[in-house]
């Protein structure tokens, strides 16, 4: 899938069904289009190369706040007029950030779509920062962390990030640290959007009932006037390799008891990917790898039997997810009554080990990897859900990365399933995390 200029794009026409174009503006701006004529709707994303990995000490947060202000309007759209003018087209629409992006989407009756690109276009240049909204939304977004803060599962996992990684912005939380949200002020939220909201930072994802070549024209008239924006200098943290187990002790209210386990783990485009994508499928079932993903049922996976079925947690779960950067594989569990941590974490350890020293059986490997896949089919089966895995995709690897995820997934075997819990999971690379009711 090779990128085209827009002349290119013009002369191609529309594109087959199904396939995938990808252009690019001359002022930066990529685009990824789809066609998909089954049902006259149409899906638009724009994506930005900007999340909390790219938040220093001090501005933490940002990232998040600054999508909240985008949603208080422009001079063109004043607060609340995109929302009447979606509802009146009878569409949906959202905003959110993570780590490594910061994405809105519209999906419309596709005749309706081009409402999305003037929306989006509008308020990548003209968002209006009110000092008073500004403050607002402040309250709005401390409110929102300290709900969190109700949660002992969420400290301890947040504490647990904070000690996994001792320099990569990985170990701050989405929504910042609570210090920082009180220090920010409106002209550090400013600079952040001019500095990252740019046509060249960014992608916009279009899948549904259109043509790609007039789709190319539309985007092009809305956000080819936009200039490109500053060239952001390449990120050069990388998280040292951990040498010593590190541990969180939690103390809280809660009468429920939690447990955590982390280990470094590869990025998106690491050759081990894919073996411990099926690896986490063994241990608790198949994931949906994104935002609209759901899950498979865990009761059959290795961890559900050895440790909910003989009544030692009341539930477990692994995790791993694709990000930019070398992230973690994470463990966790609600313990069981009367059950020590001890317990559970010896009873994960010998999950673990038994991993390291068994070759997966052909049956188990080729049933994760039928679910696995199967999550990914349901995780893609509407536009919207399309053009966030396009968009999704080339934010942390590339549109080769998304093309390839079915045949890199079937080319797992158990030899790589051992390998890689050998080379990942080890006592001293470990960062544990017990939550513990006080006496």
């Amino acid at each position: 899938m090779g990128e085209e200029s827009v002349g290119q794009a013009r002369e191609n026409g529309s594109g087959e069904n199904g396939s995938v174009q990808k252009v690019r503006l001359e002022n930066g701006l990529q685009i990824l289009l789809k066609e998909s004529h089954l049902a006259p709707v149409a899906s638009f994303w724009i994506y930005y190369r900007v999340g909390s990995r790219n938040e220093a000490p001090g501005g933490t947060g940002i990232s998040h706040w600054v999508e909240h202000m985008l949603f208080k309007g422009t001079e063109r759209y004043p607060q609340g007029a995109f929302d009447k003018a979606v509802a009146r087209a009878g569409g949906a629409f959202n905003g959110m950030t993570w780590q490594d992006w910061t994405t809105y989407f519209e999906t419309f009756p596709a005749e309706r779509i081009e409402l999305a690109l003037d929306v989006e276009s509008d308020r990548m240049a003209n968002a209006v920062f009110d000092e008073e909204e500004t403050e607002s939304e402040r309250n709005v977004i401390i409110s929102e962390r300290e709900g969190s803060e109700n949660s002992y599962r969420w400290l301890l996992n947040t504490e647990m990030q904070a000690a996994a990684f001792q320099t990569h912005p990985y170990r701050h939380p989405v929504i910042g640290w609570k210090q920082d949200l009180l220090t920010m002020c409106r002209d550090d939220l400013y600079e952040h959007y001019r500095t990252f909201y740019t046509p060249s930072n960014a992608v916009a994802v279009a899948v549904g009932d259109f043509d790609s070549a007039q789709m190319v024209e539309r985007i092009e008239q809305y956000f080819g006037g936009l200039e490109a924006g500053p060239t952001l200098p390449a990120m050069r943290l990388q998280e040292p390799e951990q040498r010593a187990e590190r541990r969180i002790v939690l103390r809280g209210t809660d009468q429920t008891s939690y447990f955590g386990l982390a280990f470094h783990a590869p990025d998106a485009q690491h050759p081990d990917f894919f073996a411990l994508t099926v690896l986490d499928s063994i241990l608790s079932g198949a994931k949906g790898m994104g935002l609209f993903g759901g899950s498979s049922s865990n009761r059959s996976n290795r961890l559900y039997r050895a440790l909910v079925d003989k009544e030692l947690a009341v539930g477990v779960s692994s995790s791993f997810m694709p990000t930019i950067d070398p992230y973690v594989f994470g463990f966790s569990a609600t313990l069981a009554q009367d059950i020590s941590h001890q317990e559970i974490e010896e009873a994960i350890w010998v999950e673990i080990e038994r991993m390291q020293e068994e070759p997966v059986a052909a049956e188990e490997l080729d049933k994760a990897i039928k679910q696995t896949k199967a999550q990914f089919a349901y995780s893609s089966e509407s536009v919207t859900n399309q053009a966030y895995w396009l968009g999704f995709s080339e934010m942390i690897a590339d549109s080769e990365w998304f093309d390839g995820w079915l045949a890199n997934l079937e080319a797992v075997t158990a030899d790589d399933i051992q390998r890689v819990a050998q080379s990942w999971f080890g006592r001293s690379k470990q960062t544990v995390g017990w939550y513990m009711p006080e006496a």
